[in-house]
């Protein structure tokens, strides 16, 4: 890797810079980079992160998921920052840095660097000119039927047009690959556990739109009538579209424009700034959806339910990647999965409290049946999207890891039992998640809860739990319900079900998506109220209704002596 970095430092003479900055964003702003680039130059694994490499000093900023990760991959060649309390401004002084202006936007730019570092374009990436870039299979992109997206492409483009009329714009560009996916009603390949389309639209006031994306990628839009071919535009043709078109107001995202898309609109036409209003229409799911998607982890949560059982009574020496590997083989029994909604997490022990953990085979723990074991996994299924954690104990477990579990289990239950007309933003929910540890001075790193995609991104906004956000929850949404607590070096705890909103009887509250057995062996029962206690003999109880013909006699038996 340190030839690599030196490699790197030998362009900044011919650029006149002082270093550069690799983050982990493709092209088009997802979390997955076919390149690998940051991996590349520091090791590093995680899903978020930005390199800053300079003439002196390398630095790697990532959040409190990644901080423990970070210093064991990275930490021997970079300064690992955290940057929920740095930023690269707070550091850097005075220097000339080098980007890649497809992989930043301008909003990015400003928060990260300000305005008293300066910025210096490169169209070359110098990370791919060191590793030299790959080339990729290009797969077609396909269309959903009407009966699997409740709502027809027509009704979501008269959305946008609405859109536009309202706030006196002439075009909208999204360039939120998941957000094209959504109002066209297409998916692709272009992620490996996301069915993404890595495309552009653009839609003008007249309905009119240009799909921007490769050649080899519409074929099948076309054959299907999703688009016509006179209403797409080749990657490399985008700039001469744009020149084209009448001159009018554009808007773009903030969070999905790069600073070169952006520089091609702003010599043509007037830029607006609004967010992407398909971010909060996406968010709200419809009744087709949010049926497919209960009956996609109804199947999830069998094959949980099925591992559970068979991992806490195997007499198999494991490691953390058999694990891994066999929840993978139980998922695959039923015909409507596809493939991992994102890397599973399984980490026994001391490795669980590193809370984006992902087991390699060469450097992995076996797991100790004196240990507790965090797995954090999901699915993509014909059609849906699942995102689930469990912990579970092998043989009994102290009263210091059962009392802490607890604690999360009541933040847990106490999300699920909000009162969404009285506390009805993430930042007033996740206050109750944390309650329970706060008691005795205890907290974790992330958020409570993030929103959830149907069939496309396990992570999507605008709403959330946490202590920052503020969207209003309303019926449809779908979110992720996972306090926890991590001791490093040590273990980690999480507990974690998908839950959308619902107003059954007239009362706006959570209902869970996720139907897994929870340990019942980690929980000091003396701990929980009557009102915890119903919840979890309810939950419980569901999980065996919905289970229980599928299960053999001695997983049926177990799952029984749980509620």
């Amino acid at each position: 890797m340190k030839n690599k970095i030196d490699l790197l430092k030998k362009e900044f003479k011919k650029f006149d810079i002082d270093g550069y900055v690799i983050p982990k964003n493709d092209e088009f702003f997802s979390s997955f980079d076919k390149n690998y680039r940051l991996q590349n130059i520091t090791k590093f694994s995680g899903s978020a992160g930005i390199a800053i490499i300079t003439k002196t000093k390398n630095y790697l900023f990532v959040d409190g998921r990644y901080t423990l990760q970070a210093k064991l991959q990275s930490g021997k060649t970079f300064k690992i920052v955290d940057i929920t309390r740095s930023l690269p401004k707070n550091i850097l002084k005075k220097i000339r840095l080098g980007i890649d202006p497809k992989l930043f936007t301008n909003k990015n730019l400003d928060l990260l660097f300000g305005n008293k570092i300066k910025m210096i374009s490169i169209k070359e990436n110098l990370i791919d000119k060191i590793f030299r870039k790959k080339t990729f299979r290009l797969n077609p992109f396909y269309s959903l039927d009407q009966k699997f997206t409740g709502e027809s492409t027509t009704s979501k483009i008269n959305k946008i047009v609405q859109f536009l009329n309202k706030k006196k714009l002439d075009y909208i560009l999204i360039t939120a690959p998941e957000n094209v996916a959504w109002i066209l009603n297409i998916r692709g390949h272009d992620h490996p556990n996301s069915p993404l389309p890595n495309s552009y639209l653009l839609i003008d006031r007249k309905r009119n739109k240009f799909l921007i994306s490769e050649k080899s990628k519409i074929k099948n839009l076309i054959n299907k009538k999703t688009i016509k071919k006179s209403e797409f535009c080749e990657l490399n043709h985008f700039e001469t579209l744009i020149k084209n078109l009448k001159k009018g107001k554009i808007n773009i995202d903030q969070k999905t424009c790069s600073l070169m898309i952006e520089e091609i609109i702003n010599n043509h036409h007037q830029i607006k700034k609004l967010e992407d209003p398909i971010y909060f229409l996406k968010s709200i799911k419809n009744k087709i959806e949010i049926d497919l998607m209960k009956k996609a982890h109804i199947e999830d949560g069998l094959a949980l339910t099925r591992f559970i059982y068979w991992i806490k009574n195997t007499s198999k020496k494991l490691d953390e990647v058999d694990a891994v590997n066999i929840l993978e083989k139980f998922r695959k029994k039923s015909k409507n999965y596809l493939y991992p909604s994102f890397d599973t997490i399984a980490g026994a022990g001391s490795n669980g409290a590193i809370i984006h953990y992902r087991a390699e085979k060469k450097k992995c723990k076996k797991i100790n049946k004196n240990d507790i074991f965090l797995f954090d996994s999901g699915g993509q299924y014909k059609y849906g999207t699942t995102d689930v954690t469990r912990t579970i104990c092998f043989n009994k477990p102290s009263k210091k890891i059962k009392d802490i579990f607890t604690r999360v289990l009541k933040g847990h239950i106490a999300v699920y039992l909000s009162n969404l007309k009285k506390e009805n933003t993430g930042q007033q929910i996740d206050k109750r998640a944390r309650k329970y540890l706060k008691d005795i001075n205890l907290d974790y790193a992330h958020g409570t809860g993030h929103g959830v995609g149907f069939f496309l991104n396990v992570h999507e906004g605008p709403q959330s739990i946490s202590k920052y956000n503020k969207i209003k929850l309303i019926e449809g949404m779908i979110l992720s319900n996972e306090p926890g607590y991590y001791k490093e070096n040590s273990f980690g705890i999480r507990i974690e079900n998908l839950v959308h909103i619902t107003s059954e009887n007239e009362k706006l509250s959570f209902k869970n998506l996720t139907f897994a057995p929870i340990d019942t062996d980690l929980i000091n029962f003396d701990f929980l109220n009557k009102e915890e206690e119903n919840y979890l003999f309810k939950y419980h109880l569901e999980i065996y209704a919905l289970y229980s013909k599928f299960l053999k006699p001695k997983e049926r038996k177990w799952l029984a002596g749980l509620i």
